[in-house]
């Protein structure tokens, strides 16, 4: 592969890889605040570890993907767990990402009613009908996408840290000690690590097995950590100097948002919207491949009836069920982020 096309190529799995993991809860700033803020200066070691982590065993995921020529989460976990385990993990990562998409569907509508004044439906049903456009395009088509939004949302988390270094700024926050009851950082970011790198093989493992250029898999592994890491630093920075208001807000990043006037705030809720809608193309596609290989229904009716279900089970309160198997999802992530550690590499196939 030519340098320039391996550039080019990199950069939108990088893209890809940082529009998987973030969600509404980074975008609102909620993940961040439980997961780093609260360990005040030291969150920078934790941000730190978790940016080596998502560099390393994305690469990791991805290249076992190329080598798998997988087409689904599916063969990953029937190589890491061994079919018997496997065949369980795959139908529980089927369940947390119908979860996680119902949460999506709903966090849009959500959107939609409360910051725009807009029916909830409207905004479930317009925002289903443009991913299903996407993801019926493949895999080109996540690519594209997040090569268009993640970039803006790079643009707006970097303001929001420039923003933070105004007044007391850095030396404030490198005397900020951890919040009463905080988690140990290396708690944090392994926990955080687990439960994103679980979440992103339905992306990430299909991304490798389609791509299967190890060297444009380990740049982009690494454009996506990285880029992952400084997104992650800047809204922590900007977060850790509104203590303690920040934790009375279900989105903490709004107080923040407020002092930068009303024309980023609506480009903060495009940014948000931005971030739910690519985590819904990746969870849809990578549960619609999987599916592809029990039922025998084409992947695009697959998709069409995953978003007809999600809306209905958005209505019914389905995001309170992912609350309560969001933690065991995340336990089941660290036994995959172990394996992942130690596994070997598959052979390579010619």
């Amino acid at each position: 592969m030519v340098l320039h096309e391996r550039w080019f190529t990199a950069s939108r799995v990088g893209f890809t890889y940082i529009g998987t993991v973030v969600g509404a809860g980074f975008a609102s700033g909620q993940e961040i605040m439980q997961f780093f803020t609260v360990s005040g200066f030291k969150s920078l070691f934790a941000i730190l570890l978790v940016t080596v982590l998502f560099s390393w065993l994305g690469i990791r995921m991805m290249v076992i993907g190329a080598r798998l020529q997988a087409r689904s989460y599916e063969e990953f976990n029937n190589y890491l767990f061994g079919p018997g385990v496997g065949r369980w993990m795959n139908g529980f990562v089927g369940v947390i990402l119908f979860g996680v998409t119902t949460a999506m569907m709903s966090g849009t509508g959500a959107l939609f009613q409360e910051q725009l004044g807009l029916s909830f439906h409207f905004g479930v049903i317009v925002t289903s009908l443009i991913a299903f456009l996407v993801i019926i395009k493949g895999m080109e088509g996540i690519l594209n996408v997040n090569a268009l939004v993640v970039p803006c949302m790079f643009a707006f988390t970097l303001v929001v840290g420039i923003q933070g270094l105004s007044g007391p700024g850095l030396g404030q926050f490198l005397a900020m000690e951890p919040m009463e009851g905080a988690r140990n950082w290396v708690v944090s970011a392994i926990t955080y690590a687990a439960f994103n790198l679980a979440m992103s093989q339905s992306v990430l493992i299909p991304m490798g097995g389609e791509i299967q250029d190890e060297k444009t898999l380990r740049l982009g592994g690494i454009l996506g950590g990285v880029g992952l890491g400084v997104m992650l630093l800047a809204s922590n920075f900007a977060l850790a100097l509104k203590i303690p208001e920040i934790f009375q807000l279900e989105i903490p990043i709004a107080l923040v948002i407020s002092t930068l006037g009303d024309g980023m705030k609506y480009f903060f809720l495009a940014v948000m919207w931005g971030e739910i809608f690519t985590t819904l193309i990746g969870n849809v596609y990578g549960l619609a491949a999987n599916l592809e290989n029990w039922i025998p229904v084409r992947i695009n009716t697959l998709m069409a009836l995953i978003f007809i279900l999600g809306y209905v089970c958005s209505l019914i309160g389905f995001p309170v069920f992912v609350g309560y198997i969001y933690p065991f999802f995340g336990y089941c992530g660290l036994l995959t982020l172990l394996l992942l550690t130690f596994c070997k590499y598959p052979a390579i196939q010619r």
